[in-house]
């Protein structure tokens, strides 16, 4: 049985698979622990991948802290029957790892993973059209906000997490950065009751909210876990980012700027009535 968790149901996913072609053909770049790419949900989603840590040779993008896999399921575990299946099942991924064997990620290793997947091709000439950035800091580093632009100016929509240090109080700021840049797309989180999860940022820069608290995705050695966090905010809305550029990219017969890709996320969304620097302009919900 494919298992459809419910924060790909939350935001009416699979309303839109058919006429997205579940996300085929949308590179998204996902930068992580590593992947672990055996795994029965993940067998073939991988396109390419390479290491920027110090955890294993330039080619060794496997997993061995967890996360990268857990973050992968989130965006394109396919619908093979064998478990829980993706918000962009047919989305293809560029693994870079950029975590090393402690946990933590080097600037200079994530801005040189971020230039690698702005000029990746893949076998067909494919491109990286989102990236997918589950990380975070307190700390605002300029090289990393250029990178960024880079990136921006290359046609590819930035995604991260707002971060975990909110405090359910929106008359309170929780800077995090690259989420904090204005050139990035910044996600909150909510709880399957769709109530802001008391762990997630406010501030201003917030574009959206989706789910982030028990979600259910897989894990290394093959297995499945249930994890919270704003990260898991991230792949939610990469896939759904893969799923609305095939849908317009079919209407409009041409391919989508970063630009005209954000807005038509941030179209589809329902305020949820916590105000703008908790929820931005509310939940992602794909159908209209």
């Amino acid at each position: 049985m494919n298992e459809i968790p419910y924060h790909v149901q939350m935001i009416k996913a699979p309303e839109v698979w058919e006429q997205s072609e579940q996300g085929c053909g949308v590179v998204v770049a996902l930068f992580v622990t590593g992947v672990q790419d055996d795994h029965p949900v993940l067998e073939g989603v991988i396109i390419g991948g390479r290491n920027f840590s110090d955890d294993g040779t330039p080619e060794d993008y496997s997993d061995r802290l967890g996360h990268g896999t857990s973050m992968a399921g989130i965006l394109a575990a396919k619908a093979n029957g064998q478990g829980i299946v993706g918000t962009a099942p047919k989305a293809k991924l560029l693994v870079l790892k950029v975590f090393g064997q402690d946990g933590s990620v080097k600037l200079e290793d994530l801005i040189r993973a971020m230039d690698y997947a702005i000029f990746w091709r893949g076998p067909q000439n494919e491109r990286v059209k989102i990236f997918a950035m589950p990380l975070g800091s307190p700390m605002d580093y300029p090289l990393l906000h250029e990178a960024i632009k880079r990136a921006v100016v290359n046609q590819i929509l930035v995604i991260c997490g707002a971060g975990n240090e909110g405090d359910q109080n929106g008359a309170t700021n929780e800077i995090a950065y690259p989420a904090c840049y204005p050139e990035v797309v910044s996600v909150g989180a909510v709880d399957p009751n769709k109530h802001i999860a008391r762990f997630s940022n406010s501030n201003n820069e917030i574009d959206f909210v989706a789910p982030g608290v028990d979600i259910k995705t897989t894990a290394r050695d093959s297995k499945y876990i249930t994890l919270s966090g704003t990260a898991s905010t991230v792949p939610i809305a990469a896939g759904a980012a893969a799923l609305v550029n095939n849908l317009c990219e079919k209407e409009y017969g041409r391919s989508l700027s970063e630009s005209e890709l954000y807005f038509e996320l941030c179209k589809r969304t329902v305020p949820l009535g916590y105000g703008k620097s908790l929820e931005g302009h509310g939940l992602l919900v794909l159908t209209r």
